[in-house]
């Protein structure tokens, strides 16, 4: 039976976290995971990195976009920190240099799935992500070593892309360069 008289989860349980751990508040429960791996955080970082060249600074593409690492997000009364989440530049000329965390939902989130974070990325953060109008989702897993491409239409999920590293892929919104999937997991041992 459910507790009616338990305490909604707030801002403050957020910043009481121990800094060990990624906090979360999602439908007014708090979400406590741990820190990434190295395996995770290596596939976050050089995906960045591929991306930030072309769609942040112009670089061998378009420009036009911030991509940024980890960025907290407040959307209404959650709390979210993607590991990755872009912005077009239309919608978000700059990023306040003072700010703790953005309320302006991305038009592009990352979710590097580990196994604390799968069901938490897919079951409880895509409803979120769709109700704030995130126009794509990319879920990339490093162990299975593949990228699913998401994007929101009429209100749903549609799996655009599932793709592991046989070949560079286009993928939405970035589909303006080849991305080359081996480059992620390079150096990272699934097994280990």
């Amino acid at each position: 039976m459910v507790d009616a008289a338990r305490r909604r989860a707030t801002y403050d349980d957020v910043l009481a976290a121990p800094a060990h751990l990624v906090a979360e508040l999602l439908d007014g429960e708090l979400s406590l995971v741990p820190r990434p791996a190295m395996g995770h955080t290596v596939v976050a970082s050089t995906l960045g990195a591929e991306l930030g060249g072309p769609f942040q600074r112009g670089r061998g593409g378009p420009g036009g976009w911030w991509i940024l690492d980890e960025p907290e997000l407040h959307l209404a009364a959650d709390v979210l920190v993607p590991d990755l989440a872009g912005w077009r530049r239309e919608r978000l000329p700059s990023v306040p240099a003072s700010a703790a965390y953005l309320e302006l939902a991305p038009d592009w989130v990352c979710e590097v799935s580990s196994p604390a974070t799968t069901r938490l990325d897919r079951v409880r953060k895509l409803p979120i992500y769709a109700r704030e109008g995130v126009q794509h989702v990319w879920l990339v897993d490093p162990i299975a070593r593949t990228l699913e491409v998401l994007a929101l239409e009429r209100g749903r999920w549609t799996l655009l892309l599932t793709a592991s590293d046989e070949a560079p892929v286009r993928a939405a919104p970035f589909d303006a360069i080849e991305l080359d999937l081996s480059a992620l997991w390079s150096g990272v041992d699934p097994n280990a």
